[in-house]
């Protein structure tokens, strides 16, 4: 059986707080992307894991007045949202199937002539009971035609793309490519992804090839303004009303990271006396569990030169013009801030590369997140526990945000290396793309 989708990421697209934004929300961004749609461009939006890109597309689809202020060309776009975080098995098949449902779920909810609506049906019905790679294909670069046909200009967004690394293939690129040419230039594709392609999969991507197929937008941390927009929209989901002082100290010590801010918040939100200071409440969201695991991926998403030259400016070394230019993923995704004062973003991620540099051992014993998957995996002994159930488990606060896979995985290797130093009688099995499983290993 092929799980193809998880489901809610249409439902989850329409209801959108952050339609309530200023028009001038990442006016940056919403501009050279307004920009590119306008010409039917295809963009690759690139930005350090969690930094707030999915956060800025929602305000860019739902606010009203983006296709007037932004886009300005009277066209009529059509939206598909392909989240691939909805992929259960992270394969080239499941995804065409996926895009092609996620065409005709658009279509259902569009007010496009009811024709073309029969024929999505149609067109994913037959798909599905063929199950053929090249059929789904063929039937998703019909569907597109007849929409051109019809007067549209479809516009395919790829949310998390980055997903699919480890499974894209020169015969993918080439789909997709072949989509765009049957288009005539009237079919955009909006990946987003932590990495460039051409870094992704060079084996795939070429920088020529990309040339012409698509343009690079960084997505840099959000100025404090714009993160204050977004920290009031959350206070009111919360039911929250924090002291000014607080307001401005959450905003900083994130700087501009909509995850860091978004965490930070929940630790305030639990605290019945909040920090007098700025310190005070540095010191607190340093001890938060799930912020450390944030600021680990974002180290971790980094290749070795990277890192190398991020501890090496956190640490005031010098280095040469040769490893900053082989280290300008950092100032391109903004981690070190570009200009006279050249500073890591955030102190949040700062005070983690301290801790590189003075490692402390942590112990056997399970932390307050390794618990919660150990106990829920050994509820279920020797049943596989796919990845959005262990997420429902685990991160029951923050699951609506999203949990990366990273983060999943990197949290089952501490269990898994934490049961070996108890000298447990447990171990976790790995069901990959699916989930993990507890078994007895004695």
């Amino acid at each position: 059986m092929c799980h193809v989708a998880r489901t809610g990421t249409i439902g989850a697209m329409k209801q959108s707080s952050e339609a309530s934004y200023p028009i001038s929300f990442r006016k940056r961004e919403a501009t050279t992307l307004g920009d590119h749609l306008r010409h039917h461009n295809s963009v690759v939006i690139i930005g350090m894991k969690r930094v707030g890109i999915s956060n800025f597309l929602r305000f860019f689809l739902h606010h009203q007045e983006v296709p007037t202020t932004y886009i300005r060309n009277g066209a009529q776009l059509l939206t598909v949202i392909v989240d691939l975080n909805d992929l259960v098995e992270r394969e080239i098949y499941p995804f065409w199937v996926l895009l092609l449902k996620r065409i005709v779920d658009t279509l259902e909810q569009s007010k496009v002539p009811g024709e073309l609506k029969k024929a999505g049906q149609r067109l994913f019905t037959e798909s599905i009971q063929l199950k053929d790679l090249f059929f789904t294909v063929d039937c998703v670069q019909k569907l597109l035609g007849q929409l051109i046909d019809h007067g549209f200009y479809p516009t395919v967004f790829l949310l998390r793309f980055d997903r699919l690394s480890e499974v894209i293939t020169p015969e993918f690129f080439g789909n997709l490519q072949r989509l765009k040419d049957a288009a005539q230039q009237r079919l955009s594709f909006i990946f987003t992804s932590f990495r460039p392609l051409y870094e992704l999969r060079p084996d795939v991507f070429s920088k020529s090839s990309l040339s012409v197929f698509s343009r690079d937008l960084y997505m840099t941390p959000a100025l404090a303004t714009d993160m204050t927009t977004i920290l009031n929209t959350l206070q009111s989901r919360y039911n929250l009303n924090l002291p000014k002082a607080v307001v401005e100290n959450l905003v900083s010590l994130s700087g501009g990271h909509v995850q860091y801010l978004h965490l930070a918040l929940l630790v305030a939100k639990k605290l019945r006396k909040q920090p007098e200071t700025r310190e005070e409440l540095l010191e607190l969201l340093l001890k938060d569990e799930e912020i450390v695991l944030q600021s680990e991926e974002l180290f971790a998403s980094l290749t070795k030169v990277e890192q190398e030259v991020i501890l090496k400016h956190h640490r005031g070394l010098p280095f040469s013009q040769e490893l900053q230019e082989k280290g300008r993923y950092l100032w391109e995704t903004g981690m070190i801030s570009s200009g006279k004062k050249e500073i890591i973003f955030s102190p949040l991620f700062e005070n983690y590369l301290h801790r590189i540099d003075t490692p402390v051992h942590g112990g056997t014993e399970f932390t307050k997140k390794e618990h919660l998957l150990f106990s829920f995996l050994k509820t279920h002994e020797g049943i596989l526990c796919e990845r959005e159930d262990i997420v429902s488990a685990v991160w029951p606060e923050t699951a609506e945000m999203g949990i990366s896979d990273w983060a999943i995985d990197r949290l089952v290797a501490r269990v898994r290396g934490k049961l070996k130093a108890q000298k447990s009688s447990y171990g976790i099995t790995t069901v990959i793309t699916r989930g993990y499983k507890l078994v007895r290993t004695s």
